[in-house]
């Protein structure tokens, strides 16, 4: 007997939206796209992973949420007590926030190992620190560009280090970049001889 899956049962691909926490350093619309994309990731049936702070990635988790999609958070406290009182971090438009006790650096390599892609909104060290770990991991990344900050600056800085390209896309359009993506981690599955129904 075959066993129908509902909408909800075949999500396709996690995305990571890494981006800047502090968005005043952001261009003016930074917060709309992220916003845009978060809805975007829900109405692909896409699991939108952030890491569970404010700022870009707080902005791409409510566009998710005011979709119905399924947003994932890392958190880098080891408690929800940690996360809201030490930290200062949200737990709204989330539906599940992993406690690391890794603090940032250690979250960021977990936010980024379990994610099928990532995608650089705006952005400042830590955003870079994503991006890197990314970057030596061969993982699809998409970059939103036009959002400042380090969105801006990956183009030029990827072709001054002399390590090729990467699988990295590049967009102003949120629809197109994703398109972009998602054909990256298509790649990725079929290579891998991963099958999604």
């Amino acid at each position: 007997m075959a066993i129908k899956l509902s909408r909800r049962q075949n999500l396709k691909y996690k995305i990571c939206v890494s981006g800047a926490a502090d968005s005043g350093h952001c261009s003016l619309d930074a917060v709309e796209k992220a916003e845009e994309l978060g809805r975007e990731i829900a109405r692909r049936d896409m699991v939108l992973v952030t890491g569970a702070t404010v700022g870009i990635p707080y902005w791409a988790a409510k566009g998710a949420k005011e979709e119905g999609g399924i947003v994932i958070g890392v958190s880098p406290a080891a408690s929800e007590a940690a996360h809201t009182r030490s930290y200062r971090l949200p737990t709204d438009y989330h539906d599940l926030i992993m406690y690391t006790g890794f603090e940032y650096s250690g979250r960021n390599l977990l936010l980024v190992r379990s994610s099928d892609a990532t995608v650089t909104v705006c952005g400042r060290m830590g955003t870079l620190n994503e991006f890197t770990i990314a970057f030596e991991d061969q993982k699809p990344i998409g970059v939103l560009e036009g959002t400042g900050g380090t969105a801006d600056e990956i183009r030029e800085l990827v072709g001054k280090m002399h390590r090729g390209p990467g699988r990295i896309v590049y967009s102003k359009d949120v629809s197109d970049l994703l398109d972009k993506l998602v054909e990256e981690i298509e790649k990725d599955k079929k290579a891998n001889g991963v099958k999604r129904g």
